[in-house]
C-alpha cells in the first residue's frame, strides 16, 4: 500500500493506489494539482482518482450545486454536512478552503458553534438542514424545509443544499470506507483544526 506523502509515513489504505511513477495522463494532472496545493498527493485523492468517470462526476456534482449556492454558502453546508457524518478529513480540507472566505477567528467560532458565530440567522438555518441531513436524513420532515422558506431560501435553493450536504455524505462515507487517513492540512492553524474535529 501506498503513502499519499511523498516522504513516506504511515499512512494506511484498504486498497494499493499507484505511486506518482505509475500514473499518466488524468491521474497524473490529478495527483500534481494536489502537490501543488497541498504539498503532496493526499490520500483521498489517490482512492478517488482509482476511478476516473466517478471523479469525473463528483467534481461535476460539486460544482452544479457550489455555483448556484454561491462559495459562502457551499463551504457553510459542507462543513455543517462533514460535521454531521463525523468526517475529520473532509472538515480539515474544507476549513482550510474557508479561511479564504472568513477570518480564523471567525472560522473557529463557526467550527465550535454555527449558532453563536456572527453568521445570518439564515446561514445558521441552512448549517443546521445540513447536518440533519448527515445525521438523519429519514427524519427529515415538512418543518425542515419550512424553516428554510421561512429565512428566504426558494425551493431550488433548499433542492441544492439537501444535494450539497448528501453530496458530502457520499464523499465521506466512500474514503471512510477505503481507510482514508486524516492528513495534515498546510496552512490551517492547529487550534483551528482542534476546533473543527472537536467531538468527531
Amino acid at each position: 500500500m501506498t503513502s499519499s506523502r511523498a516522504t513516506g509515513g504511515a499512512a494506511m489504505t484498504i486498497i494499493t493506489t499507484p505511486t506518482d511513477d505509475e500514473v499518466s495522463g488524468t491521474t497524473a494532472e490529478i495527483y500534481a494539482s494536489d502537490r501543488d496545493d497541498l504539498g503532496y498527493v493526499a490520500e483521498h485523492t489517490r482512492l478517488m482518482a482509482m476511478n476516473l468517470d466517478a471523479f469525473a462526476a463528483w467534481e461535476d456534482l460539486a460544482r452544479a450545486v457550489a455555483r448556484p449556492l454561491g462559495l459562502r454558502r457551499y463551504e457553510l453546508v459542507t462543513l455543517a454536512a462533514a460535521k454531521g457524518a463525523g468526517s475529520a478529513l473532509c472538515r480539515l480540507a474544507h476549513g482550510r478552503r474557508s479561511l479564504s472566505l472568513f477570518e480564523a477567528g471567525q472560522l473557529e467560532r463557526i467550527a465550535r458553534d454555527h449558532r453563536d458565530a456572527g453568521l445570518t440567522d439564515a446561514e445558521v438555518a441552512m448549517m443546521d438542514f445540513a447536518e440533519k441531513v448527515s445525521r438523519d436524513a429519514a427524519g427529515m420532515t415538512d418543518a425542515d424545509g419550512e424553516t428554510l422558506r421561512r429565512h428566504g431560501f426558494s425551493d431550488r435553493e433548499i433542492v441544492d443544499i439537501a444535494l450539497a450536504a448528501a453530496a458530502r455524505n457520499y464523499y465521506s462515507r466512500a474514503i471512510a470506507a477505503l481507510g482514508a487517513s486524516v492528513e495534515e492540512m498546510p496552512g490551517l492553524d492547529p487550534r483551528l483544526a482542534a476546533a473543527l474535529t472537536e467531538g468527531l
